[in-house]
């Protein structure tokens, strides 16, 4: 749990992880829209006694002891009755008393739900009483939202599915033949070599006896795995896998793959091996040999193709906008559908493995594709830090199609500084051989400049003064919570400023001859 620091009250702002909430007249209705909020999304602080000033900065109302009191009371009453609230997710440390120099405040930590308990709902109704955090306001989610909540609560993963109206005739037969063909080299002297192809499929997940015929039928996994698109959009019709490359800004794809061209199977498998074969080519391959024979895998082609792997294993097929895997000339972008069901913070640190797509990753890894001990992100982490390149960014974005994101820079933040300017009407925001600096100090000690990022952030905020830190974040391809941390710094050093009130007011991208 991390602890809210009272002290620092003033330096908070709503956001979407803290929220507050006067409460002089007892607990408001609208937190219990929020405690479902922050449930559903990243988890979050809701901190009674506390309001938000015409600025966005804090004060607290000066709650007394019996309030405060009969404040915590309620809440653990009401949060017990399942009536009103579906899940108890705080326990006892992370309800705070803590006290103030003009008045006590309540911290309730509300963590994000496990998804077995989301989506967490208040006064018992599933669809109007669910809601997720967006930015500094609480929305209520749509059907569309809750069904991938609820897709998500199984012990099963949703690829076990057994689909009784096809067979296994209905799969790819060439890409049948592949799959063995590679199984064939990476498990030498495997029993299951010698099966014919339905006791294959079987043994290796791709189809199960159904319980209502008797017969064996295709897994869900398994359609998708070798199956052709035409038969994979009837069960799940948003399916869609797309690669785009972008290597000449002047041509909208340089290449590009996608599942429903009608010039390939359009399966899960065709995909990986399609795809990872033109990524190889972002990466570059020193010369190396073992023996005779000169070495092309290098680590980074290893932590690509598990950032591929992982986009596939952990898409909720059923979701909308399906997977989409982009290429450019300094970047590596991997989107799949869904949320991320341990989290960014677990899936950054591994060793939990909790696939959306369980079959899918047991096929791929019988023919060493993926890791399953939960060590595939922090590998590619770690592989990128060797490399001496940015870390990579993991992103999640909930709403009508929730989005995981992740993005693989090929280039150095200085490559990248060098060859990028910031650039307004064809002028310099400063001259060949200035540094922004504030007072002629720089930020961090007398070498540092600000970030390409943050020269981003002042570029886009000087063309839309009215931007909010959403739209921020979007133009600088980085989380709210980073760009709200680059504005900060900004204004710590004189180049931005907030003129008016966080609803009402605007932007100034400010010269550094100003104070």
């Amino acid at each position: 749990m991390e602890t809210f620091d009272i002290v620092k009250l003033a330096s908070y702002r709503e956001n979407n992880r803290i929220e507050a909430k006067a409460a002089k007249g007892g607990l408001p209705r609208s937190m219990w829209e929020t405690y479902s909020a922050f449930a559903n999304t990243y988890g979050g602080v809701i901190l009674l006694g506390v309001k938000e000033r015409e600025d966005g900065t804090f004060e607290t109302v000066g709650l007394t002891s019996a309030e405060v009191e009969h404040l915590r009371q309620d809440f653990w009453n009401t949060v017990s009755n399942r009536s009103k609230v579906s899940a108890v997710l705080p326990i006892e440390s992370e309800v705070e008393v803590l006290e103030a120099d003009d008045g006590m405040v309540v911290a309730i930590h509300v963590p994000r739900a496990p998804r077995d308990e989301r989506p967490v709902h208040i006064n018992d109704n599933l669809f109007e009483g669910t809601y997720r955090r967006r930015g500094e306001g609480d929305y209520r989610c749509t059907r569309q939202e809750i069904s991938a909540m609820l897709r998500d609560q199984g012990t099963e993963t949703m690829d076990s599915k057994v689909l009784d109206d096809l067979t296994v005739a209905d799969f790819n037969a060439d890409t049948v033949r592949a799959y063995r063909t590679r199984f064939r080299a990476a498990r030498q002297g495997s029993s299951w070599t010698d099966l014919d192809d339905e006791r294959f499929l079987r043994a290796v997940g791709a189809a199960m006896v159904s319980r209502e015929d008797g017969k064996l039928h295709p897994t869900f996994g398994g359609l998708l795995m070798f199956g052709n698109d035409y038969d994979i959009v009837r069960e799940c019709p948003h399916y869609f896998l797309d690669y785009q490359e972008t290597l000449d800004p002047a041509i909208r794809w340089t290449d590009r793959v996608h599942s429903g061209d009608g010039m390939w199977s359009g399966n899960l498998f065709d995909f990986f091996f399609r795809v990872n074969r033109k990524l190889a080519e972002s990466l570059k391959t020193p010369f190396k040999l073992n023996g005779i024979f000169r070495v092309d895998d290098t680590p980074m082609h290893k932590a690509v193709r598990e950032a591929l792997a992982n986009c596939l294993f952990n898409a909720d097929y059923y979701g909308v906008r399906g997977v989409v895997v982009r290429r450019t000339p300094d970047k590596l972008v991997f989107e799949n559908p869904g949320d991320i069901r341990t989290g960014v913070e677990q899936m950054r640190l591994g060793g939990v493995s909790d696939p959306r797509n369980g079959l899918i990753m047991k096929m791929f890894s019988l023919i060493d594709v993926g890791e399953r001990a939960g060590t595939g992100v922090p590998d590619v982490f770690a592989t990128w830090a060797n490399a001496g390149l940015p870390e990579p960014r993991i992103e999640e974005k909930f709403g009508e199609a929730d989005r995981t994101i992740l993005t693989l820079m090929l280039e150095s933040d200085a490559k990248s500084a060098h060859n990028e300017q910031i650039i307004d009407n064809n002028e310099q925001l400063n001259g060949p051989s200035e540094q922004i600096t504030d007072n002629n100090e720089q930020l961090n000690g007398p070498s540092e400049q600000i970030t390409e990022r943050q020269r981003t952030v002042l570029r886009f905020v000087e063309r839309n003064p009215s931007t909010t830190y959403e739209d921020m974040a979007r133009a600088a391809g980085v989380s709210s919570a980073t760009v709200r941390r680059d504005a900060e710094i900004l204004i710590g050093r004189g180049l931005l400023k907030r003129v008016g009130s966080r609803k009402a007011g605007h932007w100034e991208v400010r010269g550094r001859e100003e104070s």
